[in-house]
């Protein structure tokens, strides 16, 4: 199920430059029986994606009705969109006129995400550390060699995923989600300032965290600072929210605060 600039099983050209230089970004979105979940954050974000890279694109009318028409078709299943700067032949420099490549595909929720949702998970730090780019940082862009080193690595036994540092040992993510930290009513998000990827889940989630007077705050935290919180969890598109129980020696107790954003978000299981 996979269909390119609209047509089905349709090729992409080798001269592409996301295939030739990662020149391109993606969004993974959880359908509903109800369409898209945030369809319109999601819109909006590679939109603004994709100016960052300097596309001449927005995400057209055809486009979102193939979106929503497949979501309809395909609920509680998993819609990728991937988009390239398109053919621009050998070298760096893009393209003066290049016309954009839009890929969607359609996926099944990876099954042990409801068990992580019932259980939680277990991280444990990996020794590959993200690169600094401010200017990529936040963006789900093609280049995610990083995530395939990290994730190139063998977990331990009952670890579920990696933590992630950056190159001066700030914690950032895990490799698929974004981390969030709590302290009595506080939570702690990392900062994406410098790298990391800015997803839609925590977008939502710390907008309703503000709208129900928790304490929200992006900073940027070493790892000799994980022991000071009493909980966390990690957040993305298709996981939803789910606690985070350990990470390395670690252990945390699952808050009040991630049943409460379940039910706002209209998340629980």
């Amino acid at each position: 199920m996979i269909w390119v600039n609209g047509s089905v099983q349709a090729t992409i050209a080798a001269a592409d430059r996301g295939l030739a230089y990662g020149d391109g970004l993606f969004a993974t979105m959880r359908t509903s029986a109800d369409g898209i979940l945030w369809f319109e954050t999601h819109q909006a974000r590679v939109n603004d994606g994709a100016a960052r890279l300097g596309f001449d694109w927005q995400m057209g009318t055809a486009l979102c009705q193939q979106l929503t028409d497949l979501a309809k078709q395909y609920p509680h299943h998993c819609i990728k969109l991937l988009i390239t700067r398109g053919v621009g032949g050998r070298g760096y420099a893009p393209p003066c006129h290049s016309t954009v490549t839009e890929v969607v595909s359609v996926h099944p929720i990876p099954a042990h995400y409801a068990q992580w949702q019932q259980r939680g998970v277990a991280l444990q730090t990996s020794t590959v550390r993200l690169g600094h780019q401010p200017l990529l940082a936040g963006i789900k862009h093609l280049n995610r060699l990083e995530q395939v080193l990290i994730r190139s690595q063998p977990l331990a036994a009952d670890v579920d995923d990696w933590l992630v540092l950056d190159c001066n040992g700030k914690v950032i993510e895990s490799s698929m989600a974004n981390l969030f930290f709590i302290k009595d009513r506080c939570v702690f998000t990392p900062s994406l300032a410098e790298c990391g990827v800015s997803g839609v889940m925590r977008e939502q989630v710390i907008r309703s965290l503000l709208e129900h007077d928790y304490s929200v705050d992006c900073v940027s935290f070493g790892a000799e600072a994980l022991g000071d919180f009493d909980s966390a969890f990690m957040t993305n598109s298709l996981l939803g929210i789910v606690d985070v129980i350990a990470i390395d020696a670690l252990k945390y107790t699952p808050s009040p605060i991630t049943a409460h954003l379940r039910q706002i978000l209209s998340l629980t299981l």
